[in-house]
């Protein structure tokens, strides 16, 4: 087995113990009665509207991929989209991890280049970020105003929040005001490096630097076309939010199943929070993104500790596992096909 599957392993290893001492800690037989108890309409219906958020960020990429110049169907866009999720969902610290895998299925689903899918699944993960933080904001004010005071686990959304607030556009405004010096600095690091791997992979010839500037351009240059397409951002930024939308109420729909109507702007506020723990060096973020929805839910409503692991559970089985799949066997069809274009 090679390193990267070994990690793999390991990964969503770790991430069964996560949600295996969550679990053990509320209680497994609590757990599994409240599970078993839930109402079959309402998870049928967290299903539906999980299939709902896949497609409308699956239309994300589609609007991208159209200024690229690089189409595809929207249904086939939806599903390279699942491709990209399942790419998250199996490498540590997601989309970190995942876009290079996923920028390799676009651009063989769009046939294109390699950076090219890269710039446009970099594009959509980056404007994801903007409608999350509305929503974080507008849930945080509402459940602030009603909270008699901020608890430890408020005062850690507040900080989410307003780091994200405030780190986000300075971020890009930093990143596209010095954009070419930034290109600069990724060709002149990377270099060495992919000349280096060139030289030690077998059956690799190390890349010329003209060859890797050229594409680190492109790569820019994709970036550029999709920043200044203001119709292309406004389509994708409304079908980010209805994703967001979506989300949210797939977590609400799950805790209705199990029996608790809980206010929306804390659902409003829980879900973009919980996205951050993606970063953890688990695959999807698996068990820390379950932790922290749990533990905010149970600050901000009230939900009981076993009550939000239920619909925790209910809601990631959707949102988490759904994709997963679906995008595994769009992974293996876009591989196979990869394999038999090159042979």
């Amino acid at each position: 087995m090679d390193d990267s599957r070994w990690a793999t392993v390991l990964g969503f290893a770790g991430a069964l113990v996560v949600l295996g001492a969550l679990v053990w800690l509320v209680g497994v037989d609590e757990t599994i009665t409240a599970l078993t108890s839930a109402d079959p309409a309402g998870l049928a219906l967290v299903i539906g509207i999980a299939v709902l958020w896949l497609t409308t960020w699956g239309l994300a990429l589609w609007t991208v991929l159209r200024a690229l110049d690089a189409p595809i169907p929207a249904y086939m866009a939806v599903l390279v989209f699942a491709g990209a999720i399942f790419s998250n969902n199996i490498t540590p610290f997601g989309q970190a991890g995942g876009e290079p895998l996923s920028a390799l299925l676009i651009s063989t689903a769009t046939d294109s280049e390699y950076e090219t899918g890269l710039a446009a699944i970099a594009s959509v993960d980056t404007i994801h970020f903007v409608p999350s933080l509305m929503y974080a904001v507008v849930g945080f004010t509402f459940v602030a105003a009603g909270a008699v005071r901020l608890g430890r686990n408020l005062m850690f959304a507040a900080v989410a929040v307003a780091v994200l607030t405030v780190g986000l556009p300075v971020g890009a405004y930093l990143g596209w005001r010095y954009r070419y010096e930034l290109e600069a600095t990724v060709v002149r690091l990377l270099t060495p490096l992919l000349q280096f791997l060139g030289r030690v992979v077998p059956g690799r010839s190390p890349p010329s630097k003209a060859g890797i500037e050229h594409r680190i351009e492109g790569f820019f240059a994709a970036i550029d076309r999709v920043a200044a397409d203001r119709w292309t951002l406004v389509q994708t930024l409304g079908f980010s939010a209805l994703g967001w939308a979506c989300l949210v109420a797939s977590l609400w729909t799950s805790l209705y199943a199990v029996g608790i109507t809980v206010p929306v702007a804390s659902v409003l506020l829980v879900v973009p929070v919980g996205s951050i723990a993606s970063i953890a060096p688990l695959p999807g973020g698996s068990g820390a993104i379950e932790t922290v929805l749990v533990t905010l839910l149970v600050s901000t409503t009230p939900a009981t500790l076993v009550v939000a692991t239920s619909a925790v559970l209910i809601h990631r089985g959707a949102t988490y596992w759904l994709p997963t799949l679906v995008g595994a066997g769009v992974a293996t069809a876009l591989g196979a096909d990869r394999a038999t274009t090159r042979g």
